[in-house]
């Protein structure tokens, strides 16, 4: 179905009808759901760990996220 417009190519350009844009809508919604249903999930493991598993885990990200920094300052001799 043509409206008028065409686009840089000289095809006709989309249709208004409202399908494509529900399916975008539709799958942001259900990444949105999983991807809370995996962070809750990960929570609740996270809570029932031991102190020092926590301690680790926490010692872990800091290296990571110090890593991250220093590559970043380099990147942009900050």
């Amino acid at each position: 179905m043509s409206d008028g417009y065409q686009n840089a190519f000289g095809q006709p350009g989309p249709s208004n009808n409202g399908g494509g844009d529900e399916n975008e809508v539709g799958k942001a919604l259900l990444v949105g759901l999983v991807g809370g249903l995996v962070s809750a999930a990960g929570y609740f493991v996270y809570r029932r760990l031991p102190d020092e598993q926590k301690a680790r885990l926490h010692e872990q990200v800091r290296g990571a996220v110090a890593q991250k920094v220093n590559e970043l300052r380099q990147n942009f001799n900050i």
